[in-house]
């Protein structure tokens, strides 16, 4: 039977979640909310519409929420084409491959985004799939996109890992039934990722793949 090793993007194998927290604090800047970066922060890894909500409350009209929405995209996109993978990202996806996992990415990112974090990964030849924002109704930390990476590996929860560096990633991988992994390279303290889900944490995917064997994706799941 196979195995599925299901990895969230930002902030686990890309270094974008600051990039994130500038950006959208200048969406919000411009729209005229004053919000802290922490508080921001802590949002992130969240689906736009989400995201907003949880900073701003819930009482925010759709024009809004698209307006900001676009703001961000439009502030991060700047970055495109020089997003800096994390340490041993795609060398950790493609040692997974070779020893029979099917690589599965479950992003809130889609579309332009999502291309351009896969450039900064360089390893599309390890990637099976994609399970990105525009694939499910609701994001983490709903279970739905790791169901979905899931699905499109034909594996069943018990035969996968999923690795993030968020509270919402443990969450969505708790909720769907697999064993969760926590990253420190999101800036989300270890105390945190624990209580949410994570069954062992390391500092990025560099440290994951030198500690492989001794991990939860060790090779004789």
């Amino acid at each position: 039977m196979g195995r599925a090793a299901v990895f969230d993007v930002d902030g686990t194998l890309v270094d974008t979640n600051h990039l994130h927290v500038t950006t959208w604090w200048e969406a919000f800047r411009q729209a005229g909310h004053h919000v802290e970066m922490h508080a921001i922060h802590r949002a992130v890894g969240l689906a736009a519409g989400d995201l907003i909500t949880h900073v701003l409350g819930e009482n925010q009209e759709s024009d809004e929420v698209s307006a900001l929405s676009a703001a961000h995209r439009a502030l991060y996109g700047t970055y495109f084409d020089r997003l800096p993978a994390l340490r041993g990202a795609g060398r950790l996806l493609r040692r997974l491959d070779r020893e029979g996992w099917s690589v599965v990415l479950a992003t809130s990112a889609g579309g332009s985004e999502l291309s351009a974090l896969r450039r900064a990964i360089d390893a599309d030849d390890a990637i099976t799939a994609t399970a990105s924002t525009d694939d499910v109704v609701a994001g983490k930390p709903a279970p739905e996109p790791v169901e979905y990476a899931l699905e499109l590996a034909g594996v069943p929860a018990g035969r996968a890992v999923f690795v993030g560096d968020t509270v919402w990633d443990m969450r969505a991988g708790t909720r769907a039934g697999v064993r969760c992994v926590g990253v420190l390279s999101g800036g989300i303290p270890r105390a945190d990722l624990e209580a949410a889900g994570a069954e062992a944490i390391y500092r990025d995917p560099a440290h994951l793949l030198a500690s492989l064997e001794e991990s939860p994706l060790a090779a004789d799941m």
